[in-house]
């Protein structure tokens, strides 16, 4: 008889529910191929075949987009510096007005006018009015459609981060990417279904929370990638080992590793690591080959500027993402700012050093990104989300200086590909920028549209967990952005 604990789970379930790292993200079809998970487990019914929590899965609707690439500027850009056009501001410099603010320096209800420290242009037949710090993407202007009032739940970095990823601003939760995967499964299984490359100036404040899987089992969260020549960390293989002797080893602990397990199902960590020398065998051959962008032309390197130093890391980033969308890695997230202080986004004291440095660190690389895709046929199938944790406020942090404390009463946020309209802007704050005032959307709402382009329903992707059917959008819901969608 198979006992069940009191969330309807056998023991033999958390071959699948466990792991970290490789050992999570290795429940892949090795296991499934080689008959040792159909053999050794089922579902919670004690009938039913276990099921490869990683094979393709029907969306549940026709999709609008196969892949995401998630651009996100750590450190909260500023929208009325960058595309959330305030001609008015113009002239109030050092002029206090009453406004209502909150961010890291607590509630305030006035403020020192900083006015944009570049001047708009517009682009495109759509006209839209765009900063001078982006005059590349610019150019992509009819491809984009951009939300400009977007809201969160909190102005402090860690938990606006969480918010961002995973739609709750404490940790333990999914991330959006994680849900992706859980929902659509993997449809390379030779590289990571989810990926996520960081500032070679260091990761974000709440680190791997933002790409953890949660409550889900560690299959799905990411494996971060690099973009130099050993993408992944730990996976080239001793000298020793090279060739044929590593596939021996590998298939004698495998065999010795299963005759012990068949008797243990409940020994989750070691199903986990067998499963990882196997993923991660496949990757050492796999993988080089997807991040060598040396079989790429010239002509396309410049495109993402790799021939300028400012613009070269995160250009070969944008580059990789390609190729990893290209070769059917579902969820790519790349990371603009980390660490600190001015090697983010996070403008405090000086807006001109910190946005002239990140914006001309990633304005050709994402122009570069958006044009290759076209080009190539793949930005219809491809969704492109750009934006950080939160926005800026009209105001600024101190009593000298340009810089501007958190805003999550209102930012922007864009989105171009995978059904997408483009040419668009929705939404709208007031006339300084401090707040949302209409078409408000909040980040479950961004959610729930990149959910959906994917072919996923907000509502119906489900994972129960602590005695509930857990949701991105959570028990509020949330509805699409249907104004930007086609």
């Amino acid at each position: 008889m198979t006992t069940k604990n009191f969330c309807g789970r056998t023991r033999r379930e958390m071959l699948w529910q466990t792991g970290s790292g490789f050992a999570g993200l290795a429940m892949t079809a090795m296991m499934d191929g080689d008959g040792f998970l159909s053999s050794q487990a089922i579902a919670a019914d004690g009938v039913t075949d276990f099921r490869n929590p990683l094979a393709p899965k029907e969306p549940h609707f026709a999709p609008k987009a196969k892949n995401v690439i998630f651009l996100y500027m750590y450190g909260g850009p500023s929208q009325v510096d960058t595309f959330d056009y305030k001609p008015s501001m113009y002239g109030m410099d050092g002029k206090t007005i009453e406004v209502k603010t909150f961010g890291r320096g607590g509630h305030r209800n006035q403020g020192r006018i900083v006015e944009p420290r570049w001047k708009f242009k517009q682009y495109g037949e759509c006209g839209k009015w765009i900063s001078d710090l982006f005059p590349h993407l610019g150019t992509c202007a009819d491809d984009i459609a951009f939300v400009h009032s977007m809201t969160a739940d909190s102005p402090i970095h860690g938990s606006a981060m969480l918010m961002m990823n995973s739609g709750r601003v404490l940790s333990g939760h999914p991330c959006i990417g994680s849900w992706a995967n859980y929902g659509l499964g993997s449809v390379n299984e030779d590289l990571p279904g989810f990926v996520v490359m960081l500032d070679p100036r260091g990761g974000p404040i709440s680190g791997s929370k933002n790409w953890s899987s949660g409550y889900m089992p560690a299959t799905y969260q990411a494996t971060v990638m690099r973009s130099g020549k050993n993408p992944i960390l730990d996976l080239t293989p001793p000298s020793e080992l090279a060739g044929n002797s590593q596939r021996l080893l590998l298939d004698t602990l495998r065999q010795y590793n299963e005759d012990h397990i068949a008797t243990r199902s409940d020994n989750s960590n070691l199903a986990a690591r067998i499963a990882s020398y196997e993923l991660a065998y496949k990757m050492q051959s796999k993988a080089p080959e997807a991040v060598d962008i040396s079989q790429e032309t010239a002509a396309t390197q410049e495109l993402y500027g790799l021939t300028d130093p400012k613009s070269e890391k995160f250009g070969r980033q944008c580059l990789l993402a390609r190729r990893l969308v290209e070769r059917g890695v579902r969820f790519v997230q790349i990371y603009s700012g980390g660490a600190h202080n001015d090697d983010n986004w996070d403008a405090h004291s000086d807006m001109e050093v910190n946005h002239n440095l990140h914006a001309g660190e990633t304005d050709k690389p994402i122009a570069g990104l958006l044009k290759d895709l076209k080009d190539r046929g793949m930005l219809k199938d491809t969704l492109i989300v750009w934006g950080g944790e939160f926005g800026r406020q009209p105001t600024a942090e101190y009593a000298t200086g340009s810089g501007r404390d958190h805003n999550s009463y209102g930012f922007t946020i864009w989105m171009a590909g995978g059904g997408i309209k483009g040419g668009t802007t929705v939404g709208a704050t007031d006339e300084i920028g401090s707040k949302a005032v209409e078409d408000v959307f909040h980040v479950r709402h961004m959610h729930a549209t990149i959910l959906t382009q994917l072919g996923l329903s907000p509502e119906k992707l489900t994972y129960f967990f602590g005695g509930l059917d857990n949701s991105l959008v959570g028990v509020e819901g949330a509805q699409p952005m249907w104004k930007i969608m086609s």
